[in-house]
């Protein structure tokens, strides 16, 4: 058994010389038997051992027996040992958790507080192992979640994941060795328990070497797991670089989803397969997708980023009659009109490939005139076309955001017939009919 820890270590790379290692200890079977094994291993390894006991007070007189347990053990074995409580039905009601979750939250917190600069190591075994990737696909998962837990995180270590329950059980019973037993683990209170008291059972009645063949199955899973995650690692230090990802379009669905989903991640958003397949099509067709808040997945189809986007400032509507010669509606900005022959324009002047100025059939226009702001929901048919476009559209497509909310329009009777530097209305285009011209111009200071 000593052995078996001792290989599983080594091959996971778990714990370095030197190493100050705090086992989490809450008293039962498994959390005891990897005390004694690290502490049997210290001198090998050559590692410092602690222990760290969270008391979660729910179980009363029981929680405080546990305590006085893990206290009595480590002091039978000169092993160094802290007791931190915490109040997991306060923290419950106040995040909305069911009490499992915000036991397993603030226990990990307490560790995160406790190990800087130390390795944390939990007792996490290979029915465990089994427990949680059962429970990952009832709920709903992909090959990440059916790879189980990892025998490695950041500076967490699980050394027993690949013993069974049985193996630990009997070996503290070998060495006879005392441990205390959680009673709400023998209730099917929790989902964990309903897995363990009733689903496995089911499932060793059709394989009785259930647990050696599951060590196996998830071995397997979680190094071809570690195959595609070190691919997309790959693929993000060459695809993403400014917050932006560039070229991710050309990459297999199973690397792309995987790209997207490590962004949703450290960006602390939620990720599902319906959320990444969203993201997925607007990666390769562009488009936006709310994520949360003011945050949207955008891609131009070349490009992907999470972005910031602030709802628009709503401005009071302004508009004035339109005069021929100087308007002004917003300040230090211009709108200059002018009427002209045709025979006096210039061939240059009529094509305006710059947009310096626009150019429409004055004797088109229909009755009063009038310059204005943006409006909701505004409308046009532009010259050359055969149907209406969403102004909105139309901005957000090539207007910078610092001009959108000072753009001039003018509307006639008809509607409108010119928006700033997306053009005029079809209705209002010269032609070889047209004797008088109104030409307009927009001058920003």
């Amino acid at each position: 058994m000593i052995n078996k820890v001792f290989d599983f270590l080594q091959k996971n790379n778990m714990l370095s010389a030197g190493d100050n290692v705090i086992c989490g200890l809450s008293g039962g079977a498994d959390s005891v038997c990897l005390l004694i094994i690290l502490n049997q291993l210290k001198e090998k390894l050559k590692i410092s051992i602690e222990a760290l006991h969270v008391n979660h007070c729910l179980r009363g007189d029981e929680s405080d027996r546990d305590e006085r347990f893990c206290h009595e053990l480590c002091n039978s074995l000169n092993i160094k040992f802290t007791a931190v409580s915490c109040d997991v039905k306060k923290y419950a009601d106040e995040k909305s958790l069911s009490c499992e979750e915000a036991a397993r939250n603030l226990r990990y917190s307490i560790f995160d507080e406790y190990s800087e600069g130390k390795k944390i190591a939990t007792a996490h075994n290979a029915d465990d192992n089994l427990e949680t990737v059962i429970h990952n696909l009832i709920r709903g998962t992909a090959l990440k979640g059916l790879s189980g837990i990892p025998p490695v995180r950041e500076n967490i270590v699980r050394p027993l994941l690949n013993v069974s329950r049985q193996e630990i059980e009997y070996f503290l019973k070998n060495i006879n060795q005392n441990f205390v037993t959680d009673s709400t683990n023998l209730t099917n209170d929790y989902t964990r328990n309903k897995i363990r008291h009733n689903i496995i059972p089911l499932m060793k009645e059709i394989n009785s070497s259930l647990i050696e063949t599951s060590i196996r199955s998830i071995e397997s899973l979680r190094s071809e797991n570690n195959l595609i995650e070190s691919e997309v690692n790959s693929v993000t230090d060459k695809c993403f670089n400014n917050n932006v990802f560039t070229g991710l379009a050309d990459y297999n669905e199973v690397i792309r989803r995987r790209c997207i989903s490590k962004l949703l991640i450290e960006n602390h958003l939620p990720v599902s397969n319906k959320r990444l397949a969203e993201c997925d099509r607007i990666l390769l067709n562009g488009g936006k997708i709310n994520l949360s808040g003011d945050l949207y997945f955008i891609s131009d189809g070349k490009t992907a980023e999470i972005k910031k986007i602030l709802p628009e400032i709503q401005y009071k509507s302004v508009s004035k009659e339109l005069l021929i010669g100087e308007n002004s509606i917003f300040s230090d900005i211009k709108l200059i009109c002018e009427i002209i022959e045709c025979e006096n324009l210039k061939k240059n002047d009529f094509v305006n490939k710059n947009l310096t100025f626009y150019l429409m059939d004055y004797d088109k226009i229909v009755g009063r005139t009038v310059v204005r702001s943006r409006k909701y929901g505004d409308r046009i048919q532009l010259s050359g076309r055969s149907f209406t476009s969403s102004v909105k559209k139309l901005i957000n497509k090539t207007i910078p955001v610092s001009i959108r909310q000072t753009l001039h329009f003018i509307e006639d009777e008809n509607g409108m017939i010119f928006g700033e530097n997306i053009g005029i209305a079809q209705r209002v285009s010269p032609d070889e009919n047209t004797r008088h011209l109104l030409k307009i111009s927009v001058i920003r200071n």
